[in-house]
């Protein structure tokens, strides 16, 4: 492979794999609960300092029902970019490296503005498809969800650049600058909504300000990264066949992203029928659990860039190694979240709604989704760490299937659960959605054709 002097890639074929993973895996790991206090911000400030706090908690959690969606997408261009790079990199294919990074800018800008003008047009209608009646939450929801939308090119274009960074095995770069742009997120929250009064969409300007500098730092680095990845041909400007790859690649971690926040949508739609004070009860609980299983999922993103760059290079071995660490280490951040969730769960929900202005249904709300899907978090754990390994062996229709099992019991159960027993009843269907998709994603791990492979043989790229 040539020129890589000076840059700071890592090949994850090769040393101690516990030792390689940890230290590749921790900044993926920061960088996503960075990523969480994001909107955390957004709910904690909006919470407390907004001149109604709960009804604006509410409208950011409305908001983020169709921004979860949209960001589905970019998630799936992180996704489809760091698996394609890190299996090139992995086969020491720098030409091939390069050509896709320039047939992803050129694929995912298309796709981005096709998703832009999907948001305008569906941001209006979706309030109404959510049942919202109060005028209040729609404008303020609407305000958001459009300031949202117009930051859209920096947050794909992020997106993009992380994953190939991470691809390339250097994952503290994008950290720094996501704890930089985070920082000036928190500044510009308490200014935007409690000096100006600006309220949502104040916590909205802030984080279109903040993902833009990350974008612009992260694309900075990316651009210098790139002019030492050096091939002896011209890298061609748009491939068809990495296209293809792309897409398949990205699609599934799409519609896993995006259909799972669809599926949200659903059970928001069904949550507002109880009433405004269990969706804002059901807003603060699950971005909590959430927290949770972002980080798990950035990790796990980093075991799918691990298995591609081994299943590349024939190190099978390495591969179930892989797996086992990520599984730890992941699981020790579930069972703390579980730990937390379970013990203070009210002082932790007390944290994102003002004293003024709670209500007692919407703490209960919240406390009872903590206490129940909590338990959960180490099944879910394990189901999608065995979605990444799987992914990253080049498993999509598997990894799809999990995704969607989980997806559609649990808006199933969420409708067929709630008339009998409440609210609890949406907690129960997190439960059965993510056990059984844990049976079905262990399944596709242990099917994965490569792993029964004895002989080490580099794949063909």
């Amino acid at each position: 492979m040539n020129g890589m002097k000076g840059q700071k890639t890592v090949d994850l074929t090769k040393g101690n794999v516990w030792k390689t993973l940890l230290l590749y895996s921790l900044p993926l790991l920061g960088s996503a609960m960075i990523q969480q206090a994001y909107s955390l911000a957004d709910l904690l400030i909006v919470g407390n300092f907004a001149a109604d706090g709960q009804t604006a908690l509410t409208s950011v959690g409305e908001a983020s029902t169709m921004v979860n969606i949209l960001l589905a997408f970019a998630l799936g261009c992180n996704g489809g970019c760091s698996v394609t790079v890190a299996k090139f990199f992995g086969a020491k294919n720098n030409l091939k490296v390069r050509e896709t990074v320039n047939t992803a800018l050129i694929t995912f800008a298309v796709l981005c503005a096709a998703v832009m003008a999907l948001g305008f047009g569906l941001a209006r209608p979706s309030m109404y498809i959510l049942d919202i009646t109060n005028p209040v939450i729609i404008k303020d929801s609407l305000s958001y969800l459009y300031i949202y939308l117009g930051s859209l090119p920096f947050v794909f274009l992020y997106n993009i650049g992380c994953g190939i960074c991470s691809a390339l095995g250097d994952s503290k770069m994008p950290f720094l600058f996501l704890v930089f742009s985070s920082v000036l997120n928190v500044g510009l929250d308490f200014l935007f909504v409690c000096a100006f009064h600006w309220d949502v969409a104040g916590a909205a300007w802030a984080t279109f300000i903040s993902q833009a500098a990350a974008t612009m730092l992260t694309v900075f680095v990316l651009i210098r990264k790139l002019k030492a990845v050096k091939s002896e041909e011209k890298p061609a400007r748009f491939d068809k066949r990495i296209c293809k790859d792309l897409i398949v690649t990205s699609v599934p971690i799409i519609l896993q992203n995006s259909f799972v926040s669809v599926g949200n949508f659903f059970v928001v739609k069904r949550i507002n029928l109880i009433s405004e004070d269990a969706a804002a009860g059901f807003t603060t609980g699950f971005k909590l659990v959430q927290i949770a299983n972002v980080g798990v999922g950035t990790m796990t993103n980093g075991l799918a860039n691990f298995c591609s760059q081994n299943k590349a290079a024939g190190e099978y071995k390495r591969i179930k190694q892989g797996y086992l660490a990520v599984l730890t280490y992941a699981m020790a951040t579930s069972l703390l979240f579980l730990l937390l969730c379970e013990v203070i769960p009210k002082p932790l929900t007390m944290l994102f709604i003002s004293k003024d202005s709670v209500t007692e249904e919407a703490v209960s709300c919240s406390v009872l989704f903590l206490r129940i899907v909590a338990a959960f978090l180490p099944t879910v754990c394990i189901k999608i760490v065995s979605d990444g390994a799987v992914r990253g062996c080049g498993g999509n229709l598997g990894f799809t299937i999990s995704t969607f099992t989980d997806l559609i019991l649990r808006v199933a159960f969420v409708y067929i659960l709630v008339g009998s027993l409440g609210f609890s009843g949406v907690c129960w269907a997190w439960a059965i959605g993510w056990s059984v998709s844990m049976c079905i994603a262990i399944g596709f791990y242990l099917a994965i054709p490569c792993l029964r492979r004895r002989k080490t043989e580099p794949e063909n790229t």
